[in-house]
């Protein structure tokens, strides 16, 4: 059985902080579905075609990596893809020194 993880996001544009968990993620999973959303409510800097594309010519030719558009809710992305598990990153949250020491 094919394992498959959708990582979706605006990707605006695509990093190389994206790039860096896609590949981890490939290492995990047969086939990732990186999922660029329309999401106009957020205003983003680039058109949904073009980060699409900015985001096929990032990720390269692997096979194992599919670069689609969606509008809709998540999960029937994910089930239309075939996908079993939503892959996501953190960004590092950077405290005071001072929070973090006891007194």
């Amino acid at each position: 059985m094919r394992r498959s993880g959708i990582y979706p996001g605006t990707f605006d544009p695509i990093t190389n902080g994206h790039l860096d968990l896609i590949r981890r993620w490939r290492s995990v999973f047969d086939r990732v579905v990186v999922a660029v959303a329309r999401n106009p409510q957020k205003g983003p800097l680039y058109p949904a075609k073009e980060r699409l594309a900015m985001a096929r010519e990032a990720v390269g030719d692997d096979p194992g990596i599919e670069v689609v558009l969606f509008d809709e809710l998540l999960i029937d992305v994910a089930r239309r893809h075939g996908c079993t598990a939503i892959l996501r990153g953190l960004r590092a949250v950077r405290t005071s020194s001072t929070s973090c020491r006891s007194r």
